[in-house]
């Protein structure tokens, strides 16, 4: 059947689509503007940079239109009205991008760009959660711009004969859209959707190749100075190590001078009873990097260090101080298995791990957001979980603290409280112009900030009751700046605090030199070799050197700076800043100017990138003699590997589970245990899975495997269920009544949802008491509770 020519759509109705598009690219420009503005960040919507911003919308709809006008007339010529429908949804769908990046680039205050490469989609949807942006809102903001376009393109029909003159149409939008390429822009400014393409595409063709003149080129033999050893009135045992990562604490807001100043009053006068050092670097923009930067002075990989799909050869203050006595552990109230912690603090054969599953229902969790979503447990529940953990006075001990409280969607517990401190503090307070502005309309920020802050308080003075506290070094420092707080420039958000507070510290100092995490394991670990014999290596393979301990201020240092994963664009060559593409003098109070001398900052980070690939990417950190901890690697035979990959991508471990469970309860047992050990291979911590090897371990027969197994998921998590359910049925299988009838004290002390596992805890109790088997009952709870868990343990 022939089609009329009438039938088919020309590009007249292209045109009204593309205009309809710019359009609503504009309204979304004033969207982002409005909201930066009510939030402090700029001074007008309609300045100059709106109307910059206006013009890289122009010239995106252009090379938009450019082309997608060859598909449209393709598909029109070939089926009427397929081209209209196919352009139609692709610019629906362009328009909704745009303004999902925008909404993140107006809480992160910069666009998203190559780093969306280094994160998992599972990673990204608890982000996105996470930070409230899965709420009813997303929905409605789809319905507006679906109904915004498809409104404005029944207006233009209005004025069909102006729009029919601007023929040839495709060669005006080729014009507007070269026209726009000699146009400065900033992120602020620029299409947020062109900003991502352009990055991920710079950073997959980007040459990293490495002419490595040596096998291992970041080892050193020259010995780190012990520039700690003048401060320290160190003890004959060796000090209790204890790290406090504070999430989002930037030197904006801590220490004298602070452009946020007064809502951190503990940290405050804690810097004047430390070694503080007001200028140090973040070396990642973000808690990807944190780990691996503060605690081995370590390269970054492509991604981030802990985004490696195989980890290279390394030292880290973990590994050596383990491998010297020392006991080791980590405390987070979030899910270490984001950004891959928990793989990184396996390969380095950390003691103990608390995570969000391992709290128990003794501690309340941060108050959902508006999407129904939360992070984990607040940090004040987080160090009253850990100081609830007994430790041995015999032993030196490493701990870790990552907080999480100051980071998006900020709902401190007793929000109304903090928040109208925050107001009495603004009334007091000198404060003016646009900071005052900040302040007030991000008064939850500044709330967390007090939260978090005495939480810190809470956790030093805890301290000093356990053992050794007289024995201990803490050191205290932020991952990366808070976010949502406008930036003064591009090191602002890697400039945090750094205080080492010790009761053994002889006297204290603030230095002003410029410094960054990689210095820190050097450091410390100079100072325990000097006093302390040791095991540690010959040579060592840091990113960084001693601290300087310079008063003045100074730089002297080559520092790469990985603002996002995939986005390593910042360099700091001494007393200048290399940034995306422009040289910058940094003074005494890390402002930024333009510089006018000559800087080898680009030169020396396209050396550092190469370098960096080459060492991550062929296991040429540290030579295998060096390792104190080889990396654990699962083997697979080549015909493994080839079934793993037919039924899992190795993505989405919550797949590969319901996958495994399947092929278990299909009784292929050797088939789900490989893919098991696969799914655990990547992420160690996915208590599902690893309940499930403790169930086919059972239901083969082996029921020592399967006790052993499911006695590790309670005690990484005490408050799940199902291990406790897995538990009661491997013992009552095994005739163990009384191990049964302990778990049931101990399940209902530790889990929440001890109801849903009732007849299992009524069996254990009756297969007891037919047995004779009874706990006294004139023990006490507590004591009852301890001795249940050392039989449990044992």
């Amino acid at each position: 059947m022939n089609t009329s020519k009438r039938d088919r759509y020309s590009l007249k109705q292209y045109t009204r689509m593309i205009i309809s598009f710019f359009v609503v690219l504009l309204v979304l420009s004033i969207y982002q503007y409005a909201t930066l503005y009510f939030k402090g960040v700029v001074d007008t919507i309609f300045g100059t940079s709106f109307f910059i911003a206006a013009f890289h919308q122009l010239g995106y709809a252009s090379l938009v239109g450019v082309l997608l006008a060859f598909p449209f007339n393709f598909w029109e010529n070939l089926r009427p009205r397929y081209g209209f429908n196919l352009v139609f949804v692709l610019l629906i769908c362009l328009l909704i991008i745009e303004a999902m990046l925008i909404s993140y680039y107006c809480t992160a205050l910069v666009p998203l760009g190559s780093d969306l490469m280094g994160y998992s989609f599972k990673d990204i949807k608890m982000t996105i959660s996470n930070s409230g942006g899965m709420s009813i809102s997303v929905v409605v903001g789809v319905l507006v711009i679906v109904g915004m376009f498809f409104g404005l393109y029944k207006f233009t029909s209005k004025y069909y004969h102006y729009i029919s003159k601007m023929y040839p149409f495709t060669i005006i939008l080729f014009s507007l859209f070269i026209m726009t390429l000699f146009l400065d822009g900033k992120p602020i400014n620029q299409n947020k959707t062109q900003y991502l393409a352009l990055n991920l595409y710079d950073t997959s063709t980007e040459d990293t190749s490495y002419k490595a003149e040596v096998e291992y080129p970041l080892i050193k033999s020259q010995q780190i100075e012990n520039v700690l050893g003048e401060y320290f009135e160190l003890k004959t045992e060796k000090p209790n190590i204890v790290f406090i990562m504070v999430e989002g604490l930037g030197r904006d807001f801590v220490g004298e001078g602070a452009e946020y100043g007064g809502f951190t009053p503990f940290l405050d006068e804690l810097t004047t009873k430390s070694l503080y050092w007001e200028n140090c670097l973040s070396n990642t923009g973000r808690t990807f990097g944190v780990l691996p930067s503060l605690m081995g002075s370590l390269p970054f990989g492509k991604s981030g260090f802990m985004e490696l799909q195989k980890y290279p050869n390394k030292l880290t203050l973990y590994s050596i101080l383990k491998n010297n006595g020392y006991h080791t552990s980590f405390y987070q109230g979030t899910n270490s298995s984001f950004d891959n912690v928990d793989r990184f603090l396996l390969s380095e054969n950390v003691d103990f791990v608390l995570d969000k599953s391992g709290f128990g229902n003794q501690y309340e969790l941060q108050e959902e957001d508006a999407a129904g979503s939360t992070w984990g447990y607040p940090d004040k529940e987080l160090f009253k979980k850990s100081m609830s953990i007994s430790r041995d006075e015999k032993q030196p001990r490493m701990e870790v603290y990552m907080t999480i409280s100051t980071h998006e969607p900020f709902i401190p517990p007793k929000q109304d409280y903090y928040e109208s401190e925050v107001e009495k503090i603004v009334e007091k307070g000198d404060y003016q112009g646009k900071i005052k502005k900040v302040i007030e309309k991000n008064d939850n920020v500044f709330a967390t900030l007090l939260y978090t802050d005495n939480a810190l308080k809470y956790l030093l003075e805890e301290y000093k009751k356990q053992p050794n506290y007289d024995n201990t070094i803490f050191i205290v420092t932020g991952d990366h700046r808070l976010i949502p707080i406008p930036q003064r420039n591009n090191l602002s958000r890697f400039h945090v605090p750094l205080i080492v507070f010790s009761p053994m510290l002889k006297k204290t100092r603030k230095m002003s030199a410029l410094n960054s995490h990689f210095d820190v394991t050097p450091t410390l670990l100079a100072l325990l070799e000097a006093k302390y014999e040791l095991k540690t290596p010959k040579k060592v393979a840091w990113m960084g050197a001693a601290l300087d301990m310079n008063e003045g201020f100074r730089s002297i240092k080559d520092i790469p700076l990985m603002r996002n994963k995939n986005e390593l664009k910042e360099f700091v060559d001494g007393e200048k800043l290399f940034s995306d593409g422009e040289v910058y003098d940094i003074d005494e109070n890390m402002d930024l100017s333009s510089s006018f001398g000559g800087s080898k900052g680009e030169s020396k980070l396209r050396s550092f990138k190469a370098m960096n690939a080459y060492v991550t990417t062929n296991n040429k950190i540290i030579p295998d003699n060096m390792a104190v901890f080889a990396i654990k690697e699962e083997k697979f035979t080549d015909s493994e590997v080839v079934w793993i990959n037919s039924v899992y991508n190795g993505q989405d471990s919550d797949k590969g589970y319901f996958i495994a469970r399947a092929l278990a309860f299909d009784k292929k047992f050797s088939k789900s245990l490989l893919l098991c050990k696969s799914i655990l291979a990547d992420a160690p911590s996915h208590i599902d899975t690893k309940i499930l090897t403790g169930r086919i371990n059972v239901w083969q027969g082996n029921y020592k495997t399967s006790i052993a197994i499911l006695k590790e998921c309670i005690k990484m998590n005490p408050n799940y269920i199902d291990s406790y359910a897995a538990l009661f049925d491997v013992y009552f299988w095994s005739d163990r009544y009384k191990e049964g009838l302990e778990l049931a004290a101990l399940a209902k002390q530790n889990s929440s949802s001890v109801n849903e596992i009732a007849d299992k805890i009524a069996r254990a109790k009756r297969e007891a008491r037919k047995r004779g088997i009874v706990l006294t009952k004139k023990m006490p709870q507590k004591q009852a509770k301890e001795i249940a868990m050392i039989r449990f343990e044992q």
